[in-house]
This record gives structure tokens, sequence and C-alpha cells, in this order.
């Protein structure tokens, strides 16, 4: 994979939802709209050859995601409340507030079986995970659509 083709996808949110998640108010779902296509436009302006953090919590975000040219992998970090509330809090200048992962994940809906992705424990050390999401993606296999 080329560098230079990854994207934080927060880095995408309008400056409303931004305001809205630094104020603790959880987005909609027409919050989520504009940024998800704007995610999905930033995956097809790369030719599909991309990495993007994102949480594409329900099947319908990563139905719009995954309309573009290429097979898209989901990897879905999964772990207990306690740990990944842990890691937001450990994150600097983020505006999202640990105090809306409670609304993450009320909408949070696993991957489906014919969503191509895989399941990783957050529980794990970042550097196993990323190198566990690295051997899934880079894996020798054909992907249906």
């Amino acid at each position: 994979m080329t560098s230079g083709q990854f994207l934080d996808a927060d880095d995408l949110h309008p400056w409303s939802n931004i305001e809205k998640m630094a104020a603790g108010i959880a987005l909609t779902d027409e919050d989520r709209a504009p940024w998800l296509e704007a995610v999905r436009d930033w995956i097809r302006s790369r030719g599909g050859r991309c990495v993007v953090a994102c949480s594409a919590l329900r099947r319908r975000y990563r139905d719009v995601i995954r309309n573009v040219s290429g097979p898209v992998a989901f990897v879905h970090l999964n772990g207990e409340p306690d740990t990944i509330r842990l890691r937001m809090s450990a994150r600097s200048g983020h505006f999202m507030l640990p105090a809306l992962l409670e609304s993450q994940l009320a909408l949070l809906e696993p991957l489906e079986r014919d969503e191509f992705g895989i399941v990783l424990d957050v529980g794990a050390a970042p550097g196993e995970i990323a190198r566990s999401a690295v051997d899934f993606a880079t894996a020798d296999r054909k992907v249906a659509r």
C-alpha cells in the first residue's frame, strides 16, 4: 500500500458535528449522512487503496462506505466498554467525549455474514491489533463484492 493513504475519518466531520460531540451530544443519522458520504468520496478519490479509521457503527453506514468501485474490508474493534472508555480517556485533544461511548455502543451493529471483515479484541496491545488488521487486509484471497 502506498504511503499517504490513511484517513482518520474524524477529520471529515463538519464543524456542526464536532461541536455537538464536544458538548456531549450524540450524533443522529442525519448528522452522520454527509460525513459518511465524504468518507466514501475520499475512498473513491484514492481508487480504493487506502485505510480509513471510522466509526461505521451500523450496517447502513457501512453500506454507504462500501459503495465504491473495489472491495472494502472492515476491521471491527470489539471489547469491553471499560477498556474502550480507558483508551478514549487517554486521548488528548479529541472532541468526542468518553461520555458518548454508551450512545455509540447502543447503535453498534456487528458485521453481518455478507460483510467482508474481521473482529479484533481491543484488549490486545495496539501493535498486535494493527498487525492482525494488516495481515487480514493483505492476505492473498479473492474477495466477493
